[in-house]
């Protein structure tokens, strides 16, 4: 593993925090929430046609730039630091790889270089209102109790029956990020009754000149309104089934894109808690109180060190698990703590104005919250990692096998109850030098209890 950035990398950093200086500041976000889009359709098209965002990961042949999930994080970080309104997080991270993993050929090709232009939007539909869930970070998939389970409520499929091909959706889902101005839905949803209970993801398109029928969407009061979320309600709505058949493996695809989105979300969280952060060092710079600047005394100097340490430790672990997705899920609860942290002191330092509506500070606490609410909380991230790794004995056979690897002595060096590799100094140590309780790689330095993921070699990329 290379921690150093690329100068192609460097490059699209630069480029995008230059045109969000310009056209992403605290005005341009007020006023951009307030349309009815929730965002500013002319900075999308310039993100999408200059820089090629939406389709920066996706492959070459359908439009896309074909880059990894590195650039595709060093993206969402700047766009964390502007707190900029977009469909980048619902179209790019989340929508865009499940086409690509689970559509068909005709699908993928209809629909993926219209997302790589910036012509469509789209967004993830899941009952329950728990995104985390949907995605692997909190919960078990498995038995497709979140999506209905068969059960009243969530949204249930059915064949349309005749003739055609085609599919009819009814149910509802609550909280779906853009979900009331993407042109297209994924809609996560239960068929198949007791026998053979399954779930799978329908395609609902939503851009043509009339809405389909059945189909009320409603945008929702956010606490965060950088995050526009939307009730989505499905009466009967005809749907068309993403993949081949209905034989596709839904709730694995949705896990592996939970992993990798985890890295990409965890950025974002970072980028943000990184301009509140500066923008606080600066505030403190310039307020005074008893004829010197608050920023010169010590309280406050050990305050904001702490903070910064806090930030880029969770920037080390963002990009650690955008190497490897493994590690997305701890990633992901060390930013959002780092955000949650850092927007709460930037507030308490920047005194009584922090509070006001009219200063930023506000808007960047508030995106702490919400994404807490809409992708954690911190403690089940943990959790549901722990299960994984088998700590608790959660996780299907890891803790077996790593007994197993323990009582062989295959952990070379290993410090910790299991040494799962050289050197391997967690409870789990599962590559060279995994030095955390949850060692993911080279220089793995993770820890379940909220130390940073890729805390070794990882480190050098926050520098």
């Amino acid at each position: 593993m290379d921690a150093a950035f690329t100068a192609e990398q460097d490059e699209i950093r630069r480029t995008v925090r230059e045109l969000l200086a310009r056209h992403s500041g605290p005005e341009d976000i007020r006023s951009a929430v307030a349309t009815r889009d929730g965002y500013d359709a002319e900075l999308w098209r310039r993100l999408a046609q200059d820089l090629g965002l939406p389709g920066l990961a996706l492959p070459q042949e359908y439009g896309g730039a074909g880059c990894g999930p590195v650039e595709l994080a060093v993206v969402c970080e700047e766009a964390g630091r502007a707190l900029l309104p977009s469909p980048l997080l619902a179209t790019a991270v989340l929508a865009a790889p499940l086409i690509a993993a689970l559509g068909t050929e005709e699908q993928r090709t209809a629909l993926l270089p219209e997302i790589a232009a910036g012509g469509l939007t789209a967004a993830l539909a899941v009952p329950g209102g728990s995104l985390s869930t949907a995605l692997g970070l909190t919960g078990d998939l498995t038995g497709g109790n979140w999506a209905g389970g068969g059960r009243a409520g969530g949204v249930q499929a059915r064949p349309a029956g005749g003739d055609g091909a085609g599919w009819r959706l009814y149910g509802e889902a609550d909280q779906v990020l853009d979900g009331h101005s993407a042109g297209l839905l994924l809609v996560a949803a239960h068929t198949g009754g007791f026998p053979r209970s399954r779930t799978l993801l329908f395609l609902v398109r939503t851009d043509g000149p009339q809405a389909p029928a059945g189909l009320v969407r409603t945008r929702q009061t956010a606490l965060d309104e950088t995050r526009p979320l939307a009730r989505v309600q499905l009466r009967d709505t005809e749907a068309e089934l993403l993949g081949a058949d209905d034989t596709a493996d839904a709730t694995a695809a949705l896990a592996v894109t939970g992993r990798a989105a985890a890295a990409a979300l965890a950025a974002e969280a970072v980028g943000a808690a990184a301009s509140a952060l500066e923008r606080t060092v600066g505030y403190v710079g310039e307020r005074e109180q008893f004829g010197r600047a608050i920023g010169s005394f010590q309280a406050v100097k050990h305050r904001l060190a702490d903070l910064y340490v806090r930030v880029q430790s969770a920037r080390s672990a963002a990009y650690y698990a955008a190497w490897d997705p493994e590690a997305g899920g701890l990633a992901l609860a060390q930013a959002l703590e780092a955000l949650h942290v850092t927007t709460a002191e930037a507030v308490q330092l920047h005194g009584g104005i922090g509070f006001t509506w009219e200063h930023e500070a506000q808007l960047y606490f508030k995106r702490a919250a919400a994404d807490e609410l809409l992708l954690g909380p911190v403690h089940r991230l943990r959790d549901h990692a722990a299960q994984r790794a088998g700590l608790f004995g959660g996780g299907p056979g890891e803790r077996d096998r790593a007994a197993e690897q323990g009582a062989a002595g295959e952990g070379s060096s290993g410090q910790g109850p299991v040494g799962g590799g050289p050197s391997g100094g967690g409870s789990v140590g599962g590559g060279p030098s995994g030095g955390g309780s949850v060692g993911g790689g080279p220089s793995g330095g993770g820890s379940v209890g909220g130390g940073s993921v890729g805390g070794g070699a990882a480190e050098r990329v926050a520098v």
